[in-house]
């Protein structure tokens, strides 16, 4: 892990990002000059190999960048990862020529990209979605929508998962490369009463949208198993974002504790105000160790299905149950915008909706150790 790296990072979240997040929680949208300099740092490119215009670095560099980044605004660091995502997987596809068209672009946070699994309909049910990849004269013809989709309100690329047999057969699902500027795309913003400008959700209408057969990424009978590998990856560093989330806030809350009297003493001499504080500690404390352990599994190419859904499970947990009592002890105070809580109780609840909704989650969990006793 790169030390000298992470400290960059941390000094543009705690710097740039966290002071513009503010607004970000009201409905304003970020300014495009911030990707920008994210991209200088090489955050859309952590694993990027260096030949190819990345850091190099590996999955837990990602993780403890993300944790970093998610203190000062999840929608952000969520944003951010998702295009690091597609770079990466042209990558790793032998996908040369693609590459070499839109790496420039990704990398350099010029555009954004996104993956497109979700419907309307069908979210943690993978192999219930209903957008079509039909073979044609001379490639693929895409029919159908996506929605609820980060970055999906600007992306200018996508890997778009279809189904090329019937519904509901996961190995008939595939995985294409489509340029969102392609005609038939028609991309729409989502918002809902959670902010949700940072994180750019949005989706698409896919209308009669050719693409060549080289734009197939992952034929069908590999691809539902690849994007299942790719979860587990995505639910270990959404755990270590709600980690970070959950240390800004008790920062900030140390702080205000500290100079905030009450009584004639400050906020975090009185017992009742301490013994809350500490019980967020330890869940976090809690939370961190049962993230660590799914990096590890992650890093190490083993199997991290149980590890990474344990970690979503107990920081997703930690953070959407202590992150408004830690808001309780800052008082009306906490609901400023300069101070977290707000926006990281809104992003907790979303966190738990993504890469697999906590109680189906769980359900998960129970299989695995189930199956792993037995």
């Amino acid at each position: 892990m790169s030390q000298a790296f992470l400290d960059q990072v941390t000094h543009f979240a705690r710097g740039r990002v966290a002071p513009e997040a503010a607004a970000w929680s009201i409905g304003a949208a970020p300014d495009p000059a911030l990707y920008r300099e994210a991209a200088a740092l090489g955050l859309l490119g952590v694993e990027v190999p260096e030949e190819k215009g990345g850091k190099g670095f590996g999955f837990a560099t990602r993780a403890a960048a993300l944790e970093v980044l998610a203190g000062a605004d999840f929608g952000f660091a969520m944003s951010l990862v998702n295009t690091h995502n597609i770079a990466l997987r042209l990558c790793e596809a032998g996908q040369d020529a693609a590459a070499a068209r839109y790496l420039p672009a990704l990398l350099s946070g010029r555009m954004h990209a996104c993956t497109a699994l979700t419907e309307r309909g069908t979210g943690s049910d993978f192999a219930a979605i209903r957008t079509t990849a039909r073979q044609v004269a001379g490639g693929w013809e895409l029919e159908g929508e996506k929605a609820w989709i980060i970055n999906g309100r600007q992306a200018g690329l996508s890997i778009v998962y279809a189904q090329c047999a019937e519904v509901g057969d996961s190995s008939g699902i595939a995985a294409f490369l489509v340029d969102l500027n392609a005609p038939g795309v028609t991309r729409y913003a989502i918002d809902s009463a959670f902010a949700q400008t940072s994180l750019g959700t949005g989706g698409f209408h896919l209308s009669g949208v050719k693409l060549p057969l080289e734009a197939m990424l992952a034929a069908p009978g590999t691809a539902f198993k690849a994007i299942l590998q790719e979860i587990n990856v995505a639910r270990t560093y959404v755990a270590a974002m709600c980690d970070g989330m959950m240390q800004a806030a008790l920062d900030s809350a140390a702080a205000y504790g500290a100079e905030r009297c009450s009584f004639g003493k400050p906020l975090n001499a009185i017992p009742r105000w301490q013994t809350e504080f500490e019980a967020a500690q330890t869940a976090l404390m809690q939370a961190r160790t049962a993230t660590r352990q799914a990096v590890e599994k992650v890093t190490q190419g083993a199997d991290a299905q149980l590890a990474a859904a344990e970690a979503k499970i107990g920081s997703v947990s930690c953070a959407q149950t202590h992150l408004p009592r830690l808001l309780q002890l800052m008082g009306a105070e906490g609901l400023r915008p300069e101070h977290p809580f707000t926006r990281h109780i809104a992003a907790a609840q979303i966190a738990g909706f993504t890469d697999g909704a906590t109680n189906i989650l769980k359900d998960r969990v129970a299989r695995l150790t189930a199956r792993k006793e037995t």
